[in-house]
C-alpha cells in the first residue's frame, strides 16, 4: 500500500535550513542542547532500521494487535499512545508512506523546567524529550520487527514524513489549541509527539471532543503571553478545518520563528496554557514549582517572510503593526508554590 502526497491539502516539510537562514543563522548555543542533537543525529538516526523476524506473529484480531503494541509503547516510556490510519493529508509534500497505520506516541515534558520561559532550562527540556521519546519510538520499532513486521520510525524532532499533529488528533490525543499544539485533557499541551508506521492490522482510536476547542475560544492566555505576538484572536476559515469541523487557529510563523530562533526556542505558549492547569502542571519529583510561569518578554525581532512559499506552509500575518497587549517586560509571578 502506498500513500502519495497531495499538494493541495498537505504542506511541504518544515525547512529548518531556510528558516534559520532567513533570520541570519542559528543564534542559540547551549552545550546540553548540542549534546542531545549529536546523540539524536549521530546515534539514534543510525538505529531506525534493523532485521525483521522471518516468523510473523499472528494476532487473534486487530484489537489484540492494538493492545499488545500500546502496552509495549507505555513500557518503553510513552505517556500517551494511540493508533490511526494514515491519510494523504497526513503526509508532507514530496514524501511517501507505504504503511497503513501510524502508532502515535507522546511523552510529557517536565513542568519544573518551564518555570521561566523562554529560558536555558526550557530549551534543554525540549531537546531532552526529543531524545528520550526518540528512544521510545526506536524501541517500539525494534519490537514490531521482532514480531515479523516491517515498520518505519517517525522521529519526534520533526525530520519526518508525517505531520505529527494531525496524526495525534486522529489518535485521540486531544484537541487543537489556539497556539497550534494539541491540548490533552490530562497532560495539557506540555508534551512532544513521535510515531512508528506499520501495516499490522489494528483497531484504531478515534478523535475526541472534550470541550477544549470551546475553552480555547474563550481563553486567550497563549495569545496574551506570546512574546512574538504571533497567535491570532480569531480562527482562520482559510486554514482549513480541525477534526471537529472547526475553523483552525493558525500562528503567524513569520513572527513566531524569529523569536523562537533567537530566544531559547521560546515555547512560552505551552506552559501559559491554563486548560485543566492544576492537573497537568505537576512533576511528582518533589521540586517546588509555581502554577504559572514567569514569561520573559524581549523586543521581538522583525518578522521574517523570506522563505519561498514552495518551501513552507502559508500562514496569516497576525497583528502586524499592532501593539503588544502585554507590557514588554517580565510577567510578575505571585502564585503560591505547590
Amino acid at each position: 500500500m502506498s500513500h502519495n502526497h497531495q499538494e493541495h491539502i498537505s504542506p511541504p516539510p518544515f525547512n529548518w535550513t531556510e528558516w534559520y537562514a532567513s533570520i541570519g543563522g542559528r543564534k542559540i548555543e547551549i552545550p546540553e542542547v548540542n549534546a542531545y542533537l549529536r546523540k539524536i543525529y549521530d546515534d539514534q538516526y543510525l538505529r531506525f532500521d534493523g532485521p525483521i523476524n522471518p516468523v510473523k506473529k499472528t494476532f487473534k484480531n486487530p484489537a489484540e494487535a492494538s493492545a499488545v503494541i500500546k502496552s509495549k509503547a507505555m513500557e518503553f516510556g510513552a505517556d500517551l499512545v494511540g493508533i490511526c490510519e494514515i491519510e494523504p493529508s497526513d503526509i508532507y509534500q514530496g514524501k511517501e508512506i507505504h504503511e497503513k497505520y501510524a502508532i502515535a506516541v507522546a511523552q510529557r515534558m517536565l513542568w519544573s523546567e518551564f518555570q521561566v520561559v523562554p529560558s536555558y532550562d526550557s530549551a534543554i527540556e525540549c531537546l531532552r524529550v526529543y531524545y528520550t521519546l526518540g528512544e521510545t519510538v526506536i524501541a517500539l520499532a525494534a519490537f514490531i520487527r521482532s514480531l515479523g513486521y516491517s515498520c518505519k520510525v517517525e522521529h519526534p524532532i520533526g525530520d519526518s514524513d508525517l505531520l505529527h499533529i494531525p496524526i495525534g488528533l486522529k489518535a485521540g490525543f486531544g484537541e487543537l489549541g489556539r497556539h497550534g499544539s494539541i491540548i490533552n485533557p490530562s497532560l495539557g499541551p506540555l508534551f512532544r509527539m513521535g510515531s512508528v508506521v506499520t501495516s499490522i492490522e489494528f483497531e484504531c482510536d478515534t478523535p475526541i471532543d472534550a470541550g477544549i476547542a470551546e475553552f480555547c475560544d474563550n481563553c486567550k492566555a497563549c495569545r496574551l503571553y506570546c512574546p512574538a505576538n504571533a497567535i491570532p484572536d480569531h480562527r482562520s476559515p482559510e486554514a482549513g478545518k480541525d477534526h471537529l469541523g472547526n475553523d483552525r487557529y493558525k500562528v503567524d510563523t513569520g513572527k513566531c520563528f524569529p523569536y523562537f530562533g533567537n530566544h531559547y526556542y521560546c515555547s512560552a505558549c505551552l506552559p501559559v496554557c491554563v486548560y485543566n492547569h492544576k492537573e497537568w502542571a505537576k512533576d511528582f519529583t518533589g521540586k517546588p514549582t509555581n502554577l504559572f510561569p514567569t514569561v520573559v518578554f524581549e523586543d521581538a525581532p522583525i518578522p521574517s517572510d523570506q522563505v519561498e512559499l514552495s518551501l513552507r506552509h502559508e500562514y496569516p500575518r497576525v497583528n502586524r503593526g499592532a501593539e503588544i497587549i502585554v507590557p514588554r517586560k517580565n510577567s510578575i509571578n505571585n502564585h503560591t508554590k505547590k
